[in-house]
């Protein structure tokens, strides 16, 4: 019997990059799984592209930025299903900037998608959560949660509140047997990376995809199925003994770089 035999598993963002490989994972651990995506074109055709039937995989159109969108979604689910077992808030947007260049409408578009997001989804899936005994809860941070990156100003600020977030549903619903932990990823190769250096870097991609590699002391990115093999240990019940944490999975970046 596969760890997620039958079990409910909400995703925001599922259908690409670090959402799709931890959709995939998953999925292969027998789960039923529903992609919250703000393009449900992209992620039906996402599934079609890679054979999954939406009986296995589903994806429901969800801007989680909205809250009424995202309590539409739960409650679609939940007139289907009695409970859901496993919510992974992984939906969520970049920026590029500092605190003078960072606009007010940069850091307002962060704080919907990487903040707000991820509030809005707890809200609404942590009630049944108690109600139905437990469940387990994670939240995608990053390592920009915890150490000064050039650049990341807002990035950093959604970053750090997904952690603290974290720590907060952690040990206000432990005793309703809710586990919530954090993983924080360094760079992983996705295509939003090979779409940054397309458009940044025409020319000299593969120059600067080694320059960033080797910034992790590792020296490679991490691969997207990486970050998935953790999350799916995280949620499963192997990691029944653990929460309240934050998992750095970075290379050896925040502690071995001098």
């Amino acid at each position: 019997m596969k760890k997620f035999e039958n079990k409910i598993v909400v995703i925001t963002g599922g259908a690409s990059g670090i959402g799709w490989a931890i959709t995939e994972a998953f999925a292969a651990e027998n789960a039923i799984v529903y992609m919250l995506e703000i393009n449900q074109e992209a992620g039906l055709f996402q599934l079609e592209s890679h054979g999954y039937s939406t009986d296995v995989i589903k994806c429901l159109a969800c801007d989680v930025s909205d809250q009424g969108q995202v309590d539409t979604c739960i409650k679609s689910i939940l007139s289907v299903h009695d409970k859901i077992h496993v919510l992974i808030n992984n939906a969520g947007i970049a920026h590029i900037g500092n605190a003078v260049t960072t606009t007010e409408s940069d850091m307002d578009r962060v704080y919907q998608v990487n903040i707000k997001g991820v509030y809005n989804c707890l809200h609404a899936v942590i009630p049944n959560m108690v109600q139905t005994g437990g469940g387990v809860i994670l939240n995608m941070a990053s390592i920009a949660a915890t150490l000064g990156l050039s650049d990341r100003f807002a990035y950093s600020m959604s970053k750090g509140a997904a952690l603290t977030m974290t720590y907060s549903v952690a040990k206000d619903f432990i005793d309703k047997g809710i586990r919530c932990n954090a993983i924080s990823p360094a760079r992983v190769h996705t295509p939003f990376v090979d779409g940054y250096l397309a458009k940044n870097y025409p020319g000299k991609e593969e120059e600067m995809f080694e320059a960033l590699s080797k910034t992790q002391p590792i020296g490679r990115m991490a691969k997207p199925s990486e970050i998935a093999a953790l999350a799916v240990f995280l949620c499963s019940d192997e990691a029944g003994f653990i929460t309240g944490c934050d998992y750095t999975i970075d290379g050896g970046f925040t502690k071995l770089n001098t």
